[in-house]
């Protein structure tokens, strides 16, 4: 399977679109992807650079979707959401306005840059938007999928982009509906694993010959129906997450399973409480502070 940068697949797909559409315009603060260069020497007239000043680049997004425009703004993780949150909940949320926010490199995707680099807490800070809606693609050819999402249904949306490139999962059926999608189903198998993003291909690549059952929810906000429905056939759910342990997915599914009185069994896998200031790479990193392939399988199988 290729691997392919989510990022890219993303920007490259709404270029195509904004070549035929002049109402999409395309604000970054940062000059750090080759896709960006399409975009700002072809079309020059929909591309702005903000400079390093996230937070201004929000407040012009707003300007910009007041006046009828098809936003769509890029940053690194961390600045986009943490640096922003302020902005993105009086501007936009408040605003209810209909910006797509591309937050490239979530968890420990700067792995070796630091703490100040990561993004570990954004699910959290992020879903305590209101109208607010969360989407993290699992490779290039969901990215592009998500690209026609955001045009044809235009909201407040953060769409997560691993910074790395990975593997393609999905073909060109890819469901965009049901917030979820199955990665591997096995019917003798009661437990529910669900990740999203860099560990859920950790996962489906496991060397392990046991069948198990590994969802990607790729909707964290809001969680849908069909998934509230679909996860009642369990009896235990695990929960796998590059992110701190308050206020991410896990929570949120935890929240569900209690709102619902579901009589389900909750596990969460999350890194550990504390900033990484080691270095020693992203795999490095997860195997050592709380997402040990081989641990969250023991509990799974």
């Amino acid at each position: 399977m290729t691997e392919e940068f989510l990022r890219d697949a993303f920007i490259d797909e709404l270029f195509n679109f904004a070549k035929n559409d002049k109402e999409i315009v395309f604000i970054s603060a940062d000059f750090g992807a080759p896709a960006l260069d399409r975009f700002r020497t072809d079309l020059p007239d929909q591309f702005f650079h903000s400079g390093i000043s996230e937070q201004h680049m929000i407040d012009m997004a707003a300007g910009l979707a007041l006046s009828g425009k098809k936003v769509f703004v890029y940053a690194m993780a961390p600045f986009i959401t943490l640096r922003c949150l302020e902005q993105i909940k009086c501007s936009l949320a408040m605003m209810d306005l209909p910006v797509t926010i591309l937050s490239v490199g979530g968890g420990l995707s700067y792995a070796d840059a630091g703490p100040t680099h990561y993004s570990n807490e954004d699910i959290a800070c992020m879903r305590s938007t209101v109208g607010l809606e969360i989407i993290t693609p699992l490779d290039s050819i969901f990215s592009k999928k998500v690209v026609n999402l955001c045009i044809k249904n235009q909201k407040l949306r953060l769409i997560r982009l691993e910074r790395a490139p990975l593997k393609n999962i999905y073909d060109e059926n890819v469901n965009l509906t049901k917030g979820f999608n199955y990665l591997k189903r096995s019917e003798n198998n009661d437990t529910l694993i669900i990740s999203y993003g860099f560990m859920a291909h950790k996962l489906i690549n496991y060397e392990n010959k046991s069948k198990y059952n590994l969802m990607d929810l790729y909707k964290i906000k809001p969680i849908t129906n069909e998934f509230i429905n679909e996860i009642k056939i369990f009896n235990k759910i695990i929960t796998v997450e590059e992110h701190c342990r308050d206020g991410g997915f896990g929570s949120a599914i935890g929240e569900v399973i209690l709102d619902n009185n579901l009589k389900i069994n909750l596990k969460r896998f999350t890194l550990d409480e504390i900033y990484f200031f080691e270095n020693g790479g992203r795999e490095y990193l997860t195997e050592k502070y709380g997402l040990s392939i081989k641990e969250i399988f023991k509990e799974s199988l």
